[in-house]
């Protein structure tokens, strides 16, 4: 039983078939009547001559349809199975595939204009997918370590032969793996939510001075403990139209970074100010510093440069900071020396 696409591809081909005999026959009936203008015939010699003319044109019709199967064949056929093999596998999940280009990446040729796109495509989405595996995969491991000092430290306390000191120790770290915890959650939300542009912005008009100075303060404590030293550079009164809840996430990520990757008796540097229509806003520190290599990848999520995980942290912070950028139209750099410490730096408009 012949199947259906079989059925379809003899249509196509009697289809084009027909294009072609009533083609042929047109252009050899057209020579015909030039022909006979210029010649005397009877009417038996044209009855003689009109079979073979017939036979004729049948002959030159499958000739120029063999000639335009193989062209397609070569031409046509063959790219378009060969990209319909890739979407196949892309398909199935193997975003691996690349289609060779059918005369280059340059060439001009139309189909190589679409295998360039697929291949881009593919490309994006292995990009996509290796991104989910390692979200999968930090987000597993970041559960896991607070998870564990939860259990083995709920299980020590347990123990009738702690002393009230022990307890309290062991129930402060309980505490405050809870709040690494709850701390990684809220962060996995807010970035989701940002990234599927479930936040839209909210300006409002507000003294970015004030608000800076007020999110710098609520880390107070924290400086204290590492005696840090704090120094602001900040003008005065700059007013600016801005969703203040969202850039608050940005001061609050870069003040806690500054001085938790910062020496103790360190020193973190804060300058505000207002260029023309823009405003630029530094946080400095006198920490580790930042590698070339951590550089490229740190507004990635969960990346960190501390491989072990072992600093406080879950990689999400500054993968906040960029998103928020982003929605509010800024811009935002980081210059750092390792060993040495590290400064951000971003711009802002003043009226958006």
């Amino acid at each position: 039983m012949i199947g259906r696409s079989k059925i379809k591809w003899l249509q196509h081909e009697t289809n084009r078939f027909f294009i072609y005999f009533l083609l042929v026959s047109f252009v050899v009936t057209c020579n015909f009547l030039l022909f006979f203008n210029y010649m005397e015939m009877d009417e038996q010699e044209v009855r003689d001559a009109a079979p073979i003319t017939f036979w004729n044109i049948i002959l030159l019709t499958l000739l120029f349809c063999a000639i335009d199967f193989f062209r397609r064949r070569a031409m046509i056929t063959k790219p378009v199975n060969r990209i319909m093999e890739a979407i196949d596998k892309v398909v199935d999940g193997d975003f691996s595939v690349r289609i060779p280009y059918i005369k280059g990446e340059d060439s001009g040729n139309e189909f190589d204009y679409i295998i360039k796109g697929l291949n881009d495509m593919t490309k994006e989405l292995g990009s996509v997918e290796t991104l989910r595996t390692d979200f999968i995969s930090n987000v597993s491991h970041e559960l896991k370590t607070p998870l564990a000092a939860i259990q083995n430290y709920g299980t020590m306390l347990q123990s009738g032969m702690l002393s009230e000191e022990q307890r309290v120790e062991y129930a402060t770290a309980i505490t405050e793996q809870t709040k690494r915890l709850s701390n990684l959650i809220t962060n996995i939300l807010k970035l989701n939510r940002l990234e599927n542009q479930q936040i839209y912005p909210e300006k409002e008009s507000f003294n970015l001075s004030e608000h800076i100075c007020e999110c710098l303060l609520g880390f107070e404590y924290a400086w204290e403990q590492k005696d840090i030293e704090i120094e602001t550079d900040i003008d005065e009164d700059i007013m600016i139209c801005q969703d203040k809840e969202l850039l608050s996430l940005v001061w609050n990520n870069l003040f806690s970074n500054a001085i938790k990757f910062n020496e103790k008796n360190g020193k973190v540097t804060v300058k505000v100010k207002k260029i023309d229509k823009k405003v630029s806003v530094e946080v400095s520190d006198t920490g580790c510093g930042i590698s070339p290599e951590v550089g490229k990848h740190m507004f990635e999520k969960f990346y960190q440069g501390d491989t072990s995980h072992a600093t406080k942290g879950n990689g999400l912070g500054l993968a906040l900071v960029k998103k928020v950028i982003d929605i509010v139209g800024g811009n935002i750099g980081v210059q750092s020396v390792l060993g040495e410490g590290t400064t951000f730096k971003v711009l802002l408009d003043v009226d958006n």
